[in-house]
């Protein structure tokens, strides 16, 4: 492969800028522009100056890493030099002039997974990382990283692989048909197991995606029991009007809110009440609507005031929440064992920030993989039901002929999750969207 070069900080003047060179020659490159780099040792720093001829543009710190132990598998060198844009881009022109070819989006990554550094799915991870914006991101995408998801499913596979070898060889001895080398108890048992378990990645993926995109919690209840005052006092400012006034929130209200690194995405909805008022029926249809789609629903209610018997759908977490307990006598409060007894007015909310942190900490802390990357679903839910097929064929006494073809359809389709088998369109597809100079 030909020497790739590009600037991996951010666009910007800084106190230093980073410009990286992976490539065969990537050592030989830089050396004509600084000098000595021929002895250096892996992960060494030398002081130099970049000079061609009398010229000197910059004093800078370059560290050298020798193929194979490197981000990239290759020679790699690092240029650390001044923050400045001009310096900046001057690096990097030197560099090409020297024989380097600018790198392109995602190239330096794309080459760790060409030379075995890492799967694809670890590869995507790094893309994740640098774009987290939260702790709950950020720790996903580490996990990715270290190859949590690439170890399960590669486990998954092996054994998957196997049976199939097994199979394949009775089709090989297809004359003898009384030959049997796959077991199929034991393919159905395995077949089960690996059912179960892409089963339960598949539902992870509501919780990933959303920690991504922000954990949606709809706040629903009847008219004037507080829903806005607490979506304020979540907030921590005034983001929805407060009256006494029924049916003054006539549609969603949205905003976002960071919990010990989690993004939540509040949506205050319209008073859930039988009204005759066409706009205010708008509201509540959207109300219900935004419920339906929310992970987490608040149900506010206050003693005296009509509730909302409102049903969580599959995978959604209902919490009860007793609004303006400051109002209540003290022995009324000891009867409200079912929820959380809050003042949203003056801020008594802590139990509702715990108790968001704790549910969506508990789906991350089962120890199981959690899927975030849309790809990655997709790709499972194929095998998932390549597996189920694999199953029925199992019970109906299926030839192994086709029994095979659904095990490979399987197997193609989480081959395709960690790149063990991909196509070049789309691996141009995901590393585009990297950054340049990673």
């Amino acid at each position: 492969m030909d020497t790739i070069a590009a600037i991996s900080t951010p666009y910007g003047v800084g106190g230093i800028a980073v410009v990286r060179v992976s490539g065969e020659e990537a050592i030989e490159t830089v050396e004509r522009l600084t000098g000595s780099l021929g002895s250096a040792k892996p992960y060494s720093v030398r002081h130099a100056y970049l000079r061609r001829g009398d010229e000197v543009l910059d004093e800078v710190l370059v560290t050298v890493f020798r193929a194979p132990h490197s981000y990239t598998g290759e020679d790699v060198v690092e240029i650390a030099c001044h923050g400045s844009l001009y310096i900046q881009q001057e690096v990097l022109r030197w560099l090409t002039d020297a024989g380097c070819r600018t790198a392109r989006a995602g190239e330096f990554t794309e080459r760790a997974f060409m030379n075995g550094k890492m799967d694809l799915t670890q590869a995507e991870a790094v893309a994740d990382l640098i774009a987290a914006e939260t702790r709950a991101e950020k720790d996903l995408a580490m996990s990715q990283l270290r190859g949590k998801v690439s170890t399960e499913l590669n486990e998954l596979r092996e054994r998957l692989l196997h049976f199939t070898s097994l199979i394949e060889l009775e089709l090989d001895f297809a004359d003898h048909e009384e030959l049997e080398f796959a077991d199929r108890s034991e393919l159905r048992a395995l077949s089960h197991e690996i059912e179960t378990r892409l089963s339960a990645l598949i539902a992870s993926f509501r919780t990933g995606n959303a920690i991504r995109n922000g954990i949606p919690v709809a706040i629903i209840g009847a008219p004037n029991v507080g829903k806005s005052t607490l979506l304020n006092a979540l907030l921590g400012e005034q983001r929805a009007i407060v009256s006494d006034i029924q049916g003054t929130t006539r549609d969603t209200v949205e905003d976002t809110l960071i919990l010990d690194g989690i993004l939540f995405r509040l949506i205050d909805t319209a008073g859930l009440r039988e009204t005759h008022d066409t706009l205010e029926n708008l509201g509540i249809e959207r109300s219900l609507a935004a419920a339906d789609k929310a992970q987490i629903i608040l149900s506010v209610t206050e003693m005296g005031k009509e509730t909302v018997n409102y049903q969580p759908k599959e995978g959604q977490q209902l919490i009860k929440i007793y609004n303006k307990v400051d109002l209540l006598m003290p022995d009324e409060r000891m009867n409200l064992i079912d929820g959380l007894c809050i003042s949203a007015k003056h801020g008594v909310i802590e139990q509702v920030k715990n108790k968001l942190v704790q549910i969506v900490r508990a789906s991350l802390n089962t120890g199981g993989v959690v899927l975030s990357n849309q790809r990655h679903y997709e790709a499972i839910c194929r095998a998932h039901e390549a597996i189920q097929r694999v199953e029925q064929g199992l019970e109906d006494g299926l030839s192994g002929e086709l029994l095979s073809m659904d095990l490979q359809d399987c197997l193609t389709a989480l081959g395709e999750v960690t790149g063990q088998i991909s196509s070049q369109e789309v691996l141009n597809n995901i590393f585009s969207k990297f950054c340049i100079g990673k």
